[in-house]
């Protein structure tokens, strides 16, 4: 009788085997979670189109911020919800403006066991939802949101944050930014450049989070999902101008964005997994369609795979728990 001599299935027989001879794990400490804290609520807000995702309230932050580190997550980026927003964003550079204040709440609350990042861009704050300063045409004038992102940047360092992240696909915005931090005595602060940025249908959820007043679209910054080349010639200048770790956003349906910029540079590389992602398989799950969990993990797994060191992910907490019990 003939049988095979090579049996690849003995290596799957067990879950012991199987985690024996994983060649791709997923750690906690690489996870970290995105948090949104709007200005004025008193009590957190269930945000539709991410379910089981919050809008803090400063106190809820807090308690947010504890129970992510007691869940061993790598850190913490937070999102800035303002009241009333103006043309050139202003918020996001006043101390007291929310993000700022919320960068303090969290390093009070959690500093030094985490690591505490932040969103460095303006589409939170102004009134239109873009990106930047407006021009008189109408277009996002590049230059002169620099400008504004260098002291939105020193205001976040002030305020005690570790990483800033400039998400806004400005040109020169890594080098303006890390300039303005030097120049301001804040070189341990790290940045974290949204090198690669699509003009993505997958972050809907996410302007419900953050209740963007957008106008229009993004695609005269935000990159054509049909390149790659490009995305690497925006690592490739983010990396020169200073960049201490680039990221790809969105992650699933760019793996193979994610494993090529990890094939060209030496920082760590992280992803973002975006709200479309989280509220898609969140929905399906909802229906009985699949196994939410298992989904969700494996989701995580493909990320890590393709080559990025750290994730993004609402999934976050909740993951970093099941994975300790996992490994």
């Amino acid at each position: 009788m003939s049988y095979p001599e090579i049996r690849p299935r003995r290596l799957r027989r067990t879950p012991a085997i199987r985690r024996l001879v994983s060649e791709t794990r997923v750690d906690p400490a690489e996870l970290i979670v995105p948090m949104f804290v709007k200005e004025g609520l008193s009590e957190p807000r269930a945000i539709a189109s991410l379910p089981g995702v919050l809008q803090h309230s400063r106190d809820s932050l807090r308690k947010a911020a504890a129970e992510a580190v007691q869940a061993g997550v790598g850190g913490i980026m937070l999102f800035g919800v303002p009241e009333r927003r103006d043309p050139t964003g202003s918020g996001g550079i006043d101390p007291d403006g929310i993000l700022n204040v919320a960068i303090r709440d969290v390093v009070a609350e959690v500093g030094g066991s985490t690591v505490v990042m932040s969103d460095l861009c303006l589409d939170e704050f102004t009134s239109h939802g873009h990106c930047g300063v407006l021009a008189a045409d109408g277009d996002v004038d590049n230059d002169a949101t620099l400008a504004a992102y260098a002291e939105m940047a020193v205001a976040q360092a002030a305020a005690g944050v570790d990483v800033v992240g400039p998400s806004g696909m400005m040109d020169g915005q890594v080098g303006v930014v890390r300039r303005a931090l030097d120049a301001a005595g804040h070189q341990n602060v790290a940045v974290l450049a949204y090198a690669v940025k699509y003009a993505s249908a997958f972050f809907g959820p996410f302007r419900d989070a953050v209740e963007s007043a957008l106008e229009g679209d993004r695609r005269s910054y935000q990159q054509d999902p049909a390149n790659l080349r490009e995305s690497l010639r925006e690592v490739a200048l983010d990396v020169a101008e200073g960049a201490d770790m680039v990221m790809v956003k969105p992650a699933l349906p760019y793996l193979d964005v994610v494993s090529a910029v990890r094939a060209a540079v030496d920082v760590p590389v992280a992803a973002y997994q975006v709200s479309g992602e989280y509220a898609t398989v969140e929905a399906a799950a909802a229906n009985g369609w699949i196994d939410r969990e298992r989904v969700m993990m494996e989701t995580l797994t493909s990320i890590k795979r393709a080559g990025a060191q750290i994730i993004l992910t609402y999934w976050a907490v909740e993951a970093a728990g099941l994975l300790r019990q996992r490994y």
